[in-house]
């Protein structure tokens, strides 16, 4: 019986399924963010961001169900009971390595559980915004757009940051700090970049982009804490933490270790905040080599040792999942079988032409999401020698995510 499963599991059809009601569900939550954008949006925003959260989840938690449901993946957290009793009831700004392709829906399915899932943000380059279903919907959700200038980008980052901690209900902020998912090239160059300057290289990250952290303290203190997350998956795992896995039902186990941090343990001074971001990805080095030699990130490192919390799903993520599949897949299968059995073979190929569509988008977005940013130290030095020539400091680069 599991041999059958997994078949359906990596099947084609299932497969359009999913691409079927993503996209689709998709486009109808773009309308309607759409519509409250402009027809609530500037009389009452308060209300907005409330409807806001859940046409999120209800987008979001489709992507949770194929990691928690249909591949049982499975996430081991490790949390203090103190921090745990504060996840989904502050604004968090999260500090999380960028290693894996999946690390984003790992995050996800934290969010999920903490109730906190339709109001997870990032830091995300401006272009994505373009991009239907998904860059609409960030954009409706007031995600912080970045251009990738400096100047330009840190007038947004104040001015959507005081926005997002308006929110009524606690806001989730990613800053992937190290600017770009981890590959071994882009190690080399993180490498080089480090001893060129005389900084600690890292083994299992790179060097992180300072400059969108530090220009968004003034907006963050007194409004935020900062959850720094650790998340390792062993190199030995037989699946590896793909989105095309998790799509085809096998199951990939993660670790995630969480540590909530205050802001009056980061310095104000804008050097010395920007010293303290290079420390803790040194110390997240650390943890990651634990990870990796020991099978934990406690017996090589100085961290106080957790016991692991397992994860399990929630029926909301199920429920959600099932009703887009009886509003958008069974209508269209039904359209189609009419249109079959009736002869309106233009139409019926018409319709199957905008089905092999959907299933087109959904594997071009997986590929997109394999696709790192790019990450060129030998064009941030140039920028950081401009800095130097104008006395600023010259430990940083200027892309920010």
């Amino acid at each position: 019986m599991s041999g059958f499963w997994s078949v359906v599991k990596q099947s084609t059809l299932m497969h359009l399924c999913f691409a079927i009601s993503y996209f689709t569900s998709g486009l109808i939550i773009n309308t309607v963010q759409c519509v409250l954008y402009f027809g609530l949006k500037p009389f009452n925003k308060r209300l907005y961001r409330q409807i806001g959260w859940y046409l999120c989840y209800s987008f979001y938690s489709q992507l949770v169900f194929l990691a928690d449901w249909w591949s049982g993946s499975t996430l081991y957290l490790y949390i203090s009971d103190e921090d745990l009793k504060h996840c989904g009831k502050e604004h968090v700004l999260l500090l999380m390595n960028h290693t894996y392709e999946i690390d984003w829906l790992v995050g996800w399915v934290f969010c999920e559980k903490v109730r906190v899932l339709g109001n997870c943000k990032a830091y995300a380059k401006k272009v994505i915004q373009y991009i239907p279903t998904i860059g609409w919907a960030w954009k409706f959700a007031e995600f912080v757009f970045l251009e990738r200038s400096f100047d330009k980008d840190k007038e947004i980052i104040g001015r959507q940051l005081k926005e997002i901690m308006d929110y009524p209900d606690p806001v989730w902020l990613l800053l992937n700090a190290e600017g770009t998912r981890f590959t071994e090239k882009k190690h080399e160059a993180s490498i080089k970049f480090a001893r060129d300057r005389g900084m600690v290289e890292l083994k299992h990250h790179l060097i992180p982009r300072t400059k969108g952290f530090t220009s968004s303290l003034p907006e963050l203190r007194n409004r935020s804490v900062i959850l720094d997350i650790q998340l390792g998956i062993s190199k030995d795992s037989p699946v590896k933490p793909t989105i095309f896995n998790i799509l085809n039902g096998k199951s990939i186990e993660s670790h995630m270790h969480v540590r909530r941090i205050t802001f009056d343990q980061v310095p104000e001074d804008e050097e010395k905040a920007a010293e303290w971001l290079q420390e803790l990805f040194r110390q997240k080095d650390i943890m990651q080599e634990s990870f990796h030699k020991h099978g934990d990130f406690f017996t090589g490192s100085n961290i106080v040792r957790k016991v692991p919390i397992k994860l399990q799903p929630r029926l909301h993520t199920l429920i959600n999942m099932v009703a887009w599949n009886v509003i958008t897949v069974v209508p269209m299968t039904y359209y189609l079988i009419q249109l079959l059995v009736s002869g309106e073979i233009m139409y019926f190929s018409i319709g199957t032409s905008i089905l092999v569509a959907f299933y087109g988008l959904m594997v071009r977005a997986i590929g997109m999401s394999k696709i790192s940013k790019a990450s060129s130290y030998g064009s941030e030095k140039k920028n950081e020698q401009h800095r130097h020539d104008n006395g600023s400091p010259t430990n940083e680069t200027t892309k920010t995510k």
